[in-house]
């Protein structure tokens, strides 16, 4: 059987409001004020386009480990996820050198806590924007069972 290629295109547009503080939209879906973050002259309590990428790794992470996990049909009750973008001066020009993603999944059973290891490790392998980023991506995942013990 043939495979085709599949080609998926997704557009935003920007606009910029006033001072360092612009808005992104995208058909269908509410905008969102986004603005130079305050260690470049920006603002305080605005998503910036550092935040946003450090996010899309993190948020990509989380729906590809949801995706997997109804797949092998883990029973899980809980996935939170902290993430930490680190940001350098390399060469002359700023740019994400990391991303420390850093999973907590809680499963139902004892039984799953290497199941649930194996498939958020799978998760970050087929994350397509971690994929995509030239900043290394290190995932740290903690792994509980539903009122009992954790596994690193």
């Amino acid at each position: 059987m043939e495979q085709k290629s599949k080609v998926y295109l997704y557009q935003t547009a920007v606009s910029w409001t006033e001072q360092r503080k612009g808005m992104i939209s995208c058909a269908g879906k509410p905008d969102v004020q986004v603005a130079t973050p305050p260690e470049f002259k920006g603002h305080e309590g605005i998503w910036s386009p550092e935040d946003l990428f450090v996010a899309s790794a993190n948020i990509c992470l989380m729906t590809t480990f949801l995706a997997v996990a109804e797949r092998a049909g883990l029973a899980f009750s809980a996935y939170e996820s902290t993430a930490e973008g680190r940001l350098e001066l390399v060469e002359g020009k700023f740019q994400f050198t990391a991303i420390t993603i850093r999973p907590s999944i809680t499963v139902k059973s004892g039984e799953d806590v290497g199941k649930a290891k194996e498939l958020i490790e799978k998760a970050e392998r087929n994350c397509l924007i971690s994929n995509s980023m030239k900043a290394a991506v290190t995932l740290e995942p903690v792994i509980h069972e539903h009122g009992g013990t954790t596994s690193r």
